[in-house]
């Protein structure tokens, strides 16, 4: 019985990050050829801002709140939202809210499946990760997961 419960949580363990890393492979529909002020920006530059871009989410995780716009983190992280803009989408090869919306997701997908967080619904863990309204997270949960985040909380907790 032990023995099951491990492969099980293990299994469960395998799909969570393989989810994540669909998440983290989608790329924007549009092309990010014609990123103005793209050819602007030093590699040195680019470096830098994108690693800076980079501890703001993981560390400080600025995409949970849901007011933080492109130009809150231009202004934090010293620079124009044209480059950081630009930054983003050619070092990340997403948009800015993109990018945003992978990290939200992607925290959404751990707390949907905890046990600990089994209780709040579908909606408290949206404001919890950042999105300011159930429509948009659905939206969202939908396009890098593959399903509503309901449909992903009741296969995952009944697999």
């Amino acid at each position: 019985m032990v023995k099951e419960n491990k492969e099980l949580a293990k299994d469960k363990s395998k799909e969570i990050r393989k989810i994540q890393s669909q998440i983290h492979a989608q790329k924007d529909q549009k092309s990010l050829m014609d990123v103005p002020y793209r050819r602007m920006i030093s590699t040195s530059m680019t470096k830098s801002l994108s690693q800076e871009i980079l501890q703001m989410l993981e560390v400080k995780k600025i995409y949970r709140n849901a007011n933080y716009t492109a130009k809150d983190m231009a202004n934090d992280l010293q620079t124009n939202t044209r480059y950081l803009s630009a930054v983003v989408n050619s070092h990340f090869k997403k948009s800015y809210s993109s990018l945003i919306n992978e990290y939200r997701i992607k925290e959404a997908v751990k707390l949907l499946t905890d046990k600990r967080h089994r209780e709040k619904t579908i909606e408290e863990i949206a404001l919890l990760v950042g999105f300011s309204n159930r429509q948009s997270f659905y939206a969202a949960f939908e396009k890098y997961v593959g399903l509503p985040p309901r449909a992903f909380r009741k296969k995952f907790f009944n697999t």
